[in-house]
């Protein structure tokens, strides 16, 4: 019984240090075989609170790890098990699982990027922001008043603070984060703008030039025109002259404007309205970009008083109003009268068309093409479009070939 039992034992420690040699020899090939291909490069997404479990089942599917209880238990060794951080990561060829592991606990990740655009409203860059998959989001819902107090600025006006750019950050920052990001991008670019600012500027403060600022990104295209513009601003200001910008109206009714200034709403007053008010509005209206900033504070001496666009982003400068209101006729009534007489041969020729379909589905295809000749006869300005635009029961070269 003594030496069945001795047996037992020795059998039993020799498989178990079969065992242990298997398995030291099995982790070694772990640790120092790379998980990821040569001349591969994987792109993982890591969510938020994913476990070093279920980031192990995740790589052992895309087929990059063979023994993924191995790379919990080197978590477990290393006391890595929480220390995971969020984002999307790049792995690159001979990737070795511990190096694997030290990238996402680092938080190596691939940085995202958000675009605030030039010219935005505070709203438009907040819905973009809510929208943003990659930011911790502390802020949906509050007023701009409430956003500018979390982000350190209480009773400041939100609209025209941040800068207009395209940031990278690290994925899982809180929107209040990226918010203070682009708040001191815009102090920084305004202070260093102010510092070399022309001598003769009727500004009291950095902030009446953004002010300024917004109105010039809203009202000019070109940046070449923007000095151009941003002296005739500032001449009209200097002049005691109203600004009669159409953007600080359209920003003043806010959710009233429908795509369309009429003559009423330039007449009707709001804190916003050029047109009724003289001097710069209370808040800018957009985000300024760089080269408006620059503008404002470098503008171009003139002689001009007003402008008016030409329809191709550029302007035509007047020095009085005799020469201005000569450049309205031309440039915008003209063009006015001119797409309205378009808008009626289109619908003259649309109705040509309904009437010879009408006749083509009750007496055939013969009657349809002696109405066809009828009324492009009739009309003289009547231009069919390409056959291959048409219906079959409508097709001029058809009639033609017949006739």
């Amino acid at each position: 019984m003594r030496r069945l039992i001795i047996t037992a034992i020795v059998v039993v420690c020799v498989a178990l240090s079969v065992a242990i040699g298997w398995f030291a020899v099995s982790w070694k090939h772990f640790m120092y075989t790379p998980i990821i291909p040569d001349k591969t490069i994987v792109h993982y997404d890591l969510k938020p609170g994913a476990s070093v479990k279920a980031m192990a089942k995740g790589l052992a599917a895309m087929g990059l790890l063979q023994h993924p209880r191995y790379f919990e238990l080197l978590a477990r060794v290393r006391g890595d098990t929480r220390k995971l951080q969020a984002g999307t990561y790049r792995f690159e060829p001979g990737l070795t699982p511990g190096q694997l592991l030290d990238k996402t606990v680092n938080g190596d990740v691939i940085p995202q990027t958000l675009t605030i655009v030039e010219g935005w409203t505070f709203a438009q860059m907040m819905a973009v922001i809510n929208q943003s998959p990659y930011l911790k989001h502390t802020l949906t819902g509050l007023p701009p008043a409430q956003i500018m107090a979390r982000i350190g600025h209480p009773g400041e006006r939100a609209e025209g603070r941040f800068f207009p750019d395209t940031y990278q950050f690290r994925p899982g920052i809180t929107d209040v984060a990226f918010l203070q990001l682009a708040y001191n991008e815009m102090q920084q670019r305004l202070q260093q703008a102010w510092a070399t600012r022309a001598a003769d500027l009727p500004f009291t403060d950095p902030y009446q030039a953004l002010i300024l600022a917004s109105l010039l990104e809203k009202e000019s295209a070109l940046p070449q025109e923007r000095p151009l513009i941003a002296g005739v601003l500032l001449r009209r200001l200097k002049l005691k002259m109203p600004l009669q910008i159409d953007a600080t109206v359209i920003y003043g009714m806010d959710d009233k404007y429908h795509g369309k200034i009429t003559t009423k709403d330039l007449r009707t007053s709001t804190p916003y309205n050029t047109y009724v008010h003289r001097g710069l509005p209370p808040t800018p209206i957009a985000l300024p970009s760089e080269e408006s900033l620059q503008a404002i504070m470098h503008p171009v001496k003139t002689k001009y008083l007003y402008f008016v666009a030409k329809g191709d982003g550029s302007h035509y400068f007047s020095s009085n109003l005799r020469q201005h209101d000569r450049a309205v006729a031309k440039y915008q009534l003209h063009g006015h009268v001119k797409a309205k007489s378009r808008q009626a041969r289109h619908r003259k020729q649309q109705n040509h068309k309904a009437k010879a379909q009408v006749t083509a589905n009750r007496y055939g295809i013969q009657q349809a093409c002696q109405a066809w000749r009828a009324l492009f006869n009739r009309s003289g300005t009547f231009v069919p479009l390409r056959s291959s635009q048409m219906s079959p029961l409508y097709l001029p070269n058809v009639c033609q070939q017949a006739s």
